[in-house]
């Protein structure tokens, strides 16, 4: 079995920000088990910027970007450099793989992520991945080595994604604030009621929290991924994630539907920088007839946005059922909006969102 195990910040550093050895020893001999049990393990590890803040002398985590990236620079090799120890007493090599959610959407580095991880597992090597924060802008802010894992998992082709996490999976409300909250052992569909129960980040040293692990377990399910969220404190977590039907934490179940690797990364990775609001007759040709989005049914363009930046398609009620590869610059889509293909200007393309650049999303 390939499986992608993921650990959040929280799941590996002291309260005080700084690498909790015990943690790593834990995650290490449980990561040795699952290869020596013949399965290929990819680790998405989190915690760069929280290992570096400490040295740098910080003892909260600032908000600006220029120290955050200056803070996974001295942390990264740090949590590099221990995992390596500590794998290696189980005769385990690890290799360093940084990504962004943006390699995922260029075919020629995508397949290149994809050669060298598969490489890497045939070597009989760890690789661990993390997100660039030493370069990274928007997903430093947007913090996400759930979406990183998730899409991971899709580009290695796994059949489980393991998201460990400081709690023991997901509840009806938050068990910090709630002593009624029950584990949900079972996920058929991630939907809005679960995502508003979530919450926010789960703590000030991480910066993703219930929510991002369930946008990640979403985009799992619809890879046709197994996804498991569960506490990495949990004694042998990782086997009994692997194991399926084995109770630990909330299973999401993998979905028989399946997205590419480009309507995944359109529909997950790519922030929204504007809206397109469409008739119901573009909606029909849309959903039921997989048809381009044309400026005839465009009825109303929100915000401000270049051609192949991402928008979302929005009905007359406001619900956003699609998201896509703009066509044309906000302003040329309004100047055209409601004209039919034969009155449009010369050099402007006939298609507002082509049906290659657009996923319907899953609530649709």
């Amino acid at each position: 079995m390939k499986a992608v195990v993921k650990v959040g910040t929280s799941s590996i550093t002291r309260d005080t920000g700084e690498i909790d050895d015990d943690a790593l020893v834990k995650l290490a001999a449980e990561l040795a088990g699952a290869r020596a049990a013949g399965h290929d393990v990819v680790l998405v590890s989190s915690g760069a910027i929280a290992a570096g803040l400490p040295v740098l002398g910080f003892a909260d985590r600032p908000r600006d970007i220029g120290t955050l990236q200056a803070a996974a620079a001295v942390g990264q090799p740090r949590l590099m450099e221990r995992l390596g120890a500590l794998l290696s007493v189980h005769d385990l090599v690890v290799g360093q793989v940084l990504l962004t959610p943006y390699d995922f959407g260029h075919r020629s580095q995508y397949l290149h992520a994809r050669e060298t991880l598969a490489r890497l597992l045939e070597l009989g090597v760890v690789p661990v991945v993390n997100e660039n924060d030493t370069v990274a802008d928007d997903e430093i802010r947007f913090g996400d080595n759930d979406l990183i894992a998730a899409l991971v998992a899709h580009l290695v082709g796994a059949e489980v994604l393991v998201l460990l996490t400081d709690t023991s999976g997901v509840f009806t409300a938050d068990p910090r604030l709630d002593a009624a909250a029950s584990l949900i052992e079972e996920i058929r569909e991630v939907d809005a009621a679960l995502h508003a129960v979530a919450g926010g980040a789960g703590t000030a040293r991480g910066s993703g929290g219930m929510a991002s692990k369930l946008v990640a377990a979403r985009i799992a399910a619809w890879s046709g991924v197994r996804a498991v969220i569960a506490g990495a404190q949990e004694p042998d977590v990782v086997r009994r994630a692997l194991a399926d039907g084995e109770a630990v934490g909330t299973v999401v179940q993998p979905r028989a539907q399946r997205l590419s690797s480009r309507k995944l990364w359109i529909a997950f990775a790519l922030r929204a920088s504007g809206r397109v609001v469409v008739d119901d007759g573009a909606r029909v040709a849309l959903v039921e007839r997989g048809r381009s989005l044309l400026p005839a049914g465009v009825r109303e363009v929100e915000g401000v946005f270049q051609r192949e930046q991402a928008v979302e398609v929005v009905d007359g009620t406001g619900k956003v059922f699609a998201k896509g590869l703009a066509g044309m610059d906000a302003a040329t889509l309004r100047r055209v909006a409601g004209r039919r293909s034969a009155d449009l200007p010369e050099g402007v393309p006939h298609e507002a969102v082509h049906r290659d650049d657009l996923v319907l999303l899953p609530e649709a």
